[in-house]
């Protein structure tokens, strides 16, 4: 009977242990943050801020020219949340975010903040449209939607932040190919 009840004790701490998902921090000003600083040694800042160029400009469509500084990149980007209920699955809103890269000389660092919620509701032809007017900041998420909603979506905003967070590593590991030298044809006027 104690192995029984040692067995079902371990099952269910490994099934909780499993069962973590990635979450929002909050920084010194109570916002939520997505952040991480990532080693890259022997690269120098100029080089991981070209892989961050590469990454902006193949995934957001964001005007580039006004937001770039001494190496770091700051662009807007958007998710979609959703809404379960028994049987189904909808939209449930849209949730903007800024996300800043700022590279230095063997690191780099990606932080995601100033995300707000925009909720959407069904126009006349049935289709799933933004509130007008109504822009609900991450922080106070929980007190404008029911709190199940709000969990929801502050999970799904994580889950989002690190599948966005872990394209940007696969693009700041990859390797630039080299442009192969054209060699120039010279002609021999001397000899016809």
């Amino acid at each position: 009977m104690k192995k029984i009840i040692l067995f079902l004790i371990l099952v269910t701490s490994v099934c909780i242990a499993f069962a973590q998902t990635e979450s929002l921090q909050l920084d010194e000003n109570s916002k939520n943050v997505y952040y991480a600083v990532v080693e890259k040694a022997g690269l120098n800042a100029d080089s991981l801020y070209m892989r961050g160029l590469s990454f902006v400009s193949k995934y957001y469509d964001d005007d580039l020219a006004k937001n770039q500084t001494q190496n770091a990149i700051t662009v807007k980007g958007r998710y979609v949340v959703y809404t379960s209920s028994l049987a189904s699955k909808k939209q449930g809103g849209d949730v903007t975010y800024k996300l800043s890269i700022e590279t230095k000389d063997g690191r780099y660092r990606y932080k995601f903040t100033d995300f707000v919620f925009t909720p959407y509701k069904i126009d006349r032809y049935g289709n799933m449209v933004a509130v007008p007017g109504i822009f609900i900041p991450a922080e106070k998420l929980s007190s404008k939607v029911a709190a199940k909603d709000a969990e929801s979506y502050l999970t799904q905003i994580a889950a989002a932040c690190k599948e966005t967070a872990d394209r940007l590593k696969q693009e700041m590991d990859k390797v630039p190919a080299l442009k192969k030298a054209e060699v120039l044809k010279k002609v021999d006027t001397e000899k016809w």
